[in-house]
């Protein structure tokens, strides 16, 4: 091997040491290549109020998240053409997910379907309560995300990417655009189920690549429905605040030093926000201040409505304190009905359609539904065919992400109205289809932020929430533009 003096090895390598050296001066002066719409200077982030890009109709929502895919074709959907062939064979072809005890039977449905309202929807009789709010809501029927799977589709409706893990919730970009509305209280509020997480557990609510500032605060089905929230009583008073002074002014210190620590300005906002919500979380979370005839419109006198409807009256309280967003989700996937669907379907039924309507309800009643959007829906819907498991009174229906139904009201959405349309079977959206993207551009549209203007640059790449899809605000479904 042939030794180098050091002239020899400057003068061969000077270009490579010159390159290094450059990329270092570079990165020192902050001036490596960036977007051209990205700032040079270290981001800052905050939960106060931010402009809009445009006149914004809705200030908060609350999102009833039904995990397991409700059955369109038995609740929202009516099929006079599936029952009529009912027991024959589908004469398409059909995506299963579980083929091992897949058919091609058309199974219609056993529930009668009516008009209702002065707009005349059809809803099955399961939706008693959600009949009488149909002139408050717009119906979609056209729902398609393209894949069946549950996670899947989840991380489409929650984070705008089918699949894919690591993204923010709708949510976190909700708030990362326009702030809180509530100093006192988080901007993004979940509510979780007494029995447990929801399919995909912690990452329904992630902030994903957005600082934790914007990740959902839980609120526990039972006390301490915070955790940590309040001192314990040896720290209460003013040794606690004394404390947390003293925490801040070390935590400030630290983070003039380091200001691309994007974690720590969130732990100094949280406990800010903390020591804030003391008081204000204590009152919002009291339910006991409500009426009689509150607690039984949302079904709190009976044991099988008291944990949904105790969360959507929650829900309701909090949004009227000022929290940007509420969303409340069920343990695992309870309409997820493989079999059992003539016994277990009209269950998950009554435990939920009476909190439901009586949220649009609420909030109609105390002039708030004008600016609260509130949606109901799951992942997927159901396919027209039995899965076959053993017999009439045990079959069920597989996954359906090809076409199935959700609604909106409130927030500036139209009401009494129905958009799109599967086919004479229930099986595909048809007319005006409508992807995860499409609803959440209108979404964001909604709250006056722009879906191809809201970004977050991570990783030098510019992010959106509804990423690079082809996708269009819904302006049909919304009472203006």
């Amino acid at each position: 091997m042939t030794s180098l003096s050091r002239r020899q090895f400057l003068s061969e390598n000077a270009m490579g040491i010159g390159s290094v050296a450059l990329a270092w001066l570079l990165n020192q002066d902050r001036a490596l290549a960036t977007p051209q719409n990205m700032s040079k200077q270290a981001p800052h982030f905050d939960l106060r109020p931010k402009r809009t890009h445009h006149h914004a109709q809705a200030t908060s929502m609350i999102s009833l998240f039904q995990h397991g895919g409700p059955s369109h074709i038995d609740l929202t959907d009516p099929k006079p053409e599936l029952t009529k062939y009912s027991g024959t064979d589908y004469p398409g072809s059909i995506d299963y997910s579980f083929s091992n005890n897949a058919s091609k039977k058309l199974l219609g449905t056993i529930w009668r379907f009516d008009k209702h309202g002065q707009c005349g929807t059809e809803l099955s009789e399961l939706l008693p309560h959600t009949a009488n709010i149909v002139d408050d809501i717009c119906l979609i029927r056209s729902m398609h995300t393209g894949a069946n799977a549950h996670q899947v589709c989840i991380r489409y409706f929650h984070g705008g990417m089918a699949g894919v893990l690591g993204r923010p919730h709708v949510a976190s970009w909700l708030t990362y655009g326009l702030g809180s509305e509530s100093q006192d209280m988080p901007a993004y509020v979940v509510l979780t189920d007494p029995g447990g997480h929801p399919t995909d557990g912690t990452d329904n609510w992630s902030n994903g690549f957005l600082p934790s500032l914007f990740q959902g605060t839980v609120v526990r089905p039972q006390e301490p429905r915070i955790l940590n929230l309040n001192a314990p009583p040896h720290l209460d008073g003013p040794l606690q605040a004394q404390n947390l002074q003293l925490l801040q002014t070390l935590n400030r210190r630290y983070a003039q030093q380091y200001p691309e620590e994007l974690d720590l300005e969130a732990r100094i906002a949280s406990y800010e926000l903390a020591a804030r919500m003391q008081t204000a979380a204590r009152d919002a979370l009291d339910i006991s201040q409500e009426t009689q005839a509150t607690h039984e419109m949302y079904g709190l006198n009976q044991k099988k409505t008291r944990d949904y409807g105790t969360r959507c009256l929650l829900a309701r309280r909090l949004v009227e304190r000022g929290v940007r967003f509420v969303q409340i989700f069920h343990k695992n996937q309870p309409w997820d009905l493989h079999q059992n669907l003539n016994a277990w379907l009209p269950g998950i039924c009554r435990k939920t359609d009476q909190p439901s309507a009586a949220l649009v309800t609420d909030l109609k009643q105390r002039g708030m539904l004008d600016t609260t959007l509130v949606h109901w829906g799951g992942e997927i819907g159901r396919l027209p065919v039995t899965q076959d498991q053993g017999g009439p009174d045990k079959n069920g229906r597989d996954h359906n992400g090809q076409g199935f139904s959700m609604w909106l009201a409130g927030g500036g959405i139209k009401p009494g109205m129905v958009y799109g349309a599967t086919d004479e079977f229930g099986h595909r959206a048809v007319e005006n289809v409508v992807t995860p993207n499409d609803y959440q551009a209108t979404l964001l549209h909604l709250f006056g932020l722009d879906h191809q203007q809201l970004v977050y640059h991570h990783n030098s790449q510019q992010q959106k929430l509804t990423h690079s899809a082809d996708c269009r605000v819904l302006y049909e479904i919304l009472k203006r533009s």
